[in-house]
């Protein structure tokens, strides 16, 4: 019988680099998709506010809420007690300067019982994140490509594609690390630009569309599993195709209805009633 998981811990983030062990992180944003990853060897959760999109169907994450993390980290934390669970900051939540994003920090992890918060930029947020850890708030890093100010780069696109731009990811990389965040979260950063990140930093690089040198690979669950059918950015491997087998699953169910072959009486109570004989 395999090994009970065992969850990581904040000093296991850097006990991990210096060791050179790979991780691994992924997303969930309710309590069944929570236990499956829990059941799994994947280390890490993020109850990311990519939920917008991919559970709310909005067009961008900005419209998420602090009222809506608190909501879906709250089963999340529920379903997987063995996983180390990241819970993001949405927009507007942090912005406004130290006081509003210790606020909000506390307010998620008080309320959600979650390992540590998320939230993206670079040197202009360090003063922030410096606030925060002084406080004693565990705070995960995230440059690159950050989704809450994706208009402000003309989309969702590479960043650090030029020799300044990926000069200010390491400058930006080395600010969040002095101002005490345990890991940074890379994201859509050339391989090399990563590479180099990933170096000069004591803390873990953790990387969604970094290549492979960084310390871990962050992926989102949906994306992973393919379930969005002709939805698939450059970055993501398929590993299932859940999207596929719950279609013919649920094409399954509705034949074996319509034709009424379901349910068969392994599927029905069958107790004999007294003159409602069938």
């Amino acid at each position: 019988m395999a090994d009970a998981k065992k969850k990581m811990t904040i000093l296991d983030f850097k006990k991990y680099k210096e060791e050179g062990r790979k991780f691994a992180y992924c997303t969930a944003y309710d309590y069944t998709t929570a236990t499956i990853v829990d059941e799994s060897d994947v280390e890490i959760i993020l109850v990311g506010d990519s939920l917008g999109m991919i559970m709310l169907g909005y067009d961008t994450t900005v419209g998420v809420t602090l009222d809506d993390m608190i909501h879906h980290i709250r089963p999340v934390v529920k379903g997987a007690p063995n996983t180390f669970i990241a819970g993001d900051m949405p927009f507007g939540s942090y912005q406004k300067g130290p006081e509003q994003a210790i606020e909000s920090a506390c307010r998620i992890l008080m309320e959600t019982n979650c390992d540590c918060v998320k939230l993206e930029g670079g040197s202009n947020m360090a003063p922030t994140i410096k606030r925060m850890t002084d406080v004693g708030i565990p705070v995960m890093g995230h440059i690159g490509m950050t989704p809450q100010s994706a208009t402000n780069f003309g989309g969702f696109k590479v960043q650090g594609g030029t020799p300044e731009g990926a000069k200010k990811l390491i400058e930006d990389a080395k600010a969040l690390e002095a101002a005490g965040v345990f890991s940074i979260v890379v994201e859509c950063v050339p391989s090399g630009v990563a590479k180099a990140i990933t170096e000069a930093v004591s803390v873990p690089i953790l990387g969604i569309g970094a290549g492979p040198y960084v310390d871990c690979q962050v992926l989102v669950t949906q994306d992973l599993l393919d379930m969005y059918g002709d939805f698939k950015p450059k970055f993501v491997k398929h590993f299932a195709h859940v999207r596929k087998a719950m279609v013919d699953g649920l094409n399954a169910f509705h034949q074996e209805t319509v034709d009424g072959i379901f349910p068969t009486p392994e599927y029905s109570f069958n107790k004999v009633v007294e003159g409602y004989e069938v």
